[in-house]
């Protein structure tokens, strides 16, 4: 492949999304990612979410993109000899087991780094490679309750709801991991010295969870549940059109709360005491809304879109998937791709980010076949005969 990460190669041992999120950011901007897996089963994430004729999930063809997938039992010792092999000949390792697996069979990043000093690891776990729960497991679920993002989520008074994407805290891991993969890779290009880079799920999500510490430290608040609301700003919610449709209005200063009046016909709102600045429209949140939601209620959804937007107050209508289909912003920015598996044919996925002037992530193939680079990666590349391979098989260390 081409690409700026061109020459990096990153062997993926870990399963679901987390810490293979970071592969795929990789892959898609050159990085050879090779994605060993469990000779017979595979990761588990092939069989997470809807299956296809492929014998994979829908998941697995979207998330494991751009990868050459090798099946190798790390628990044998030939096993564990051909990735140390491939460990070797490697700048990236990423993994997500529980602390204390990889020492166990002795692969932890002290022995492989005296086989590459330079080496980077990327370690994804549940609350991290230290403190008093290192050991316990999770996934993304477990991270959003631990991190307190779905004690935020959903209706005042009502029980906590799935803060969207059951899978976020994953994705936002694999993110801080290719961020943090990128910087050590660079540090290890300066100095010859590679890194671990140790991760929890939870942590990702408290990351970015604005001012909830801060305010909590400062002055004891501690934030409930709002339903769509924000804190400390209004309007910024969503809001029932006439037409059965939602919308999205966002008030975050004082010009755009400016710009929703105009657009409400209620210019003199923008003046009025009680709702002239942040703080006194929050003082006045139940009145600041009701007055939104009957202009937005009194309108179809068309409507509303229209004149917002002639006044710069910034809007959406909440799109649905099928909705997402058929905008032309998402057309325009190539943000569904199309891509043509072997096994299933065209598959849509969503674009790979960021875009790049220069260097464009590229997205060539969907999630692999199990063990489909076994011939290229543990023969060509380390040199392992037919018959050698055959025998592996036979023995399912491979």
């Amino acid at each position: 492949m081409a690409g700026p990460l061109a020459g990096i190669r990153v062997l993926d041992i870990a399963t679901f999304v987390a810490a293979p999120f970071c592969g795929t950011i990789l892959g898609e901007f050159g990085a050879e990612v090779i994605k060993i897996e469990q000779p017979g089963e595979g990761d588990s994430l092939r069989r997470f979410g809807t299956m296809t004729e492929a014998g994979d999930t829908l998941v697995w063809l979207s998330e494991a993109r751009n990868k050459k997938s090798v099946t190798l039992d790390l628990r044998t010792p030939e096993g564990a000899d051909l990735f140390r092999k491939l460990v070797a000949r490697s700048d990236v390792v990423l993994e997500n087991f529980r602390p204390g697996t990889l020492e166990k069979w002795g692969l932890g990043y002290d022995a492989l780094a005296a086989i590459n000093p330079t080496l980077v690891m990327l370690r994804v776990s549940a609350y991290g490679q230290t403190g008093p729960m290192r050991d316990k497991p999770g996934f993304a679920r477990i991270a959003h309750a631990f991190s307190g993002l779905a004690y935020l989520s959903g209706e005042p008074g009502r029980p906590p709801v799935v803060p969207g994407s059951t899978s976020l805290a994953d994705y936002m891991s694999g993110l801080f991991g290719a961020v943090g993969v990128l910087i050590a890779l660079r540090h290890a290009e300066q100095t010859g010295e590679g890194q671990s880079i140790d991760i929890g799920l939870y942590e990702s999500i408290f990351r970015v969870l604005d001012e909830l510490a801060p305010a909590f430290a400062r002055s004891g608040y501690q934030r409930e549940r709002m339903g769509p609301d924000t804190v400390n700003i209004v309007p910024h919610s969503h809001y029932e059109t006439r037409d059965g449709a939602w919308v999205a209005l966002a008030c975050s200063n004082d010009r755009m709360w400016e710009r929703l009046t105009k657009a409400m016909g209620r210019p003199e709102l923008a003046q009025d005491p009680r709702y002239a600045r942040p703080k006194a429209r929050d003082d006045h949140r139940s009145e600041v809304n009701a007055l939104v939601a009957a202009w937005v209620g009194s309108l179809d959804a068309v409507e509303v879109l229209k004149a917002c937007e002639a006044n710069e107050a910034p809007v959406s209508k909440l799109l649905s998937i099928a909705d997402i289909f058929e905008n032309a912003q998402y057309a325009a920015r190539g943000n569904l791709r199309t891509i043509m598996d072997p096994r299933i044919g065209p598959l849509t996925v969503p674009g790979p980010l960021p875009h790049m002037s220069r260097t464009p992530p590229e997205l060539h193939s969907a999630g692999p076949a199990l063990g489909s680079a076994n011939v290229e990666i543990l023969g060509e590349l380390l040199g392992l005969t037919t018959d050698a391979l055959t025998d592996l098989k036979h023995r399912g260390v491979i």
